[in-house]
């Protein structure tokens, strides 16, 4: 047990430091380029002309359809055979952005098409421009419903990083790879890693928790003054 434990502290470093350089450098990002691409991809969908609705639609099936270990393997190893080289970080990065800008894409069409259209009338009503009505009316009311599903993406998506192990990027689970194969002890590292991530995800579910208890509240403040 004192071996395990000297274990543990001796690679807890190493662990907290690949973590802070690349596995949450790699989430931030690929949340917040994915989250545009799925506001892009909903918008599109909701209100772009057939055409190009079905090819957002098209990208969502393939992305929702296929696992995304593919997709990263697809984008690493399989692009270099037609002469795109990337680096793993950067394979990583554009893999994880696709993947949640499709998910994502599903939320945010779900949450603008939930605003009552009686909102677009009322801004219209005041002069507002569609992009006005967007900005300032729909797209505030569609956060606050939008934002349980998409804390839970982003806490899914600390966890999915781990997969980017596959592709060589030196993040946490890819530096507990290369201590047990120093070490020969799989299980005390690996469940160790495992803790990390619990312990990420466990602070994040209470960052979330708080915050959907100031958005109702928030809102019912505004409930209570229309």
């Amino acid at each position: 047990m004192s071996h395990w434990l000297t274990l543990m502290l001796e690679s807890l470093p190493s662990l907290l430091w690949a973590g802070l350089i690349f596995t949450i450098p790699l989430t931030l990002l690929s949340f917040v380029l994915g989250l545009t691409v799925g506001l892009i991809a909903a918008l599109i969908r909701l209100f772009a002309p057939g055409p190009f609705a079905a090819v957002i639609k098209f990208y969502v099936w393939i992305i929702r359809g296929t696992p995304l270990l593919v997709q990263l393997f697809l984008i690493f190893y399989g692009l270099p055979s037609v002469g795109i080289v990337l680096d793993a970080f950067t394979a990583a990065l554009i893999g994880f952005t696709l993947n949640i800008g499709a998910y994502t894409s599903e939320i945010l069409r779900a949450v603008i098409s939930s605003v009552p259209k009686g909102q677009w009338e009322a801004a219209y009503s005041i002069g507002m421009s569609w992009s006005q009505a967007m900005r300032r009316t729909i797209l505030p009311q569609a956060a606050r419903v939008a934002v349980p599903p998409l804390s839970n993406t982003f806490i899914s998506l600390v966890k999915d990083t781990s997969l980017a192990a596959a592709i060589t990027v030196p993040e946490l689970f890819q530096a507990a790879q290369r201590i047990v194969a120093t070490t020969y002890e799989p299980l005390i590292l690996y469940v160790e890693a495992a803790l990390i991530y619990l312990a990420l995800s466990s602070v994040l579910s209470s960052l979330q928790a708080r915050l959907e208890t100031r958005l109702n509240r928030y809102g019912g403040f505004l409930e209570a003054r229309s």
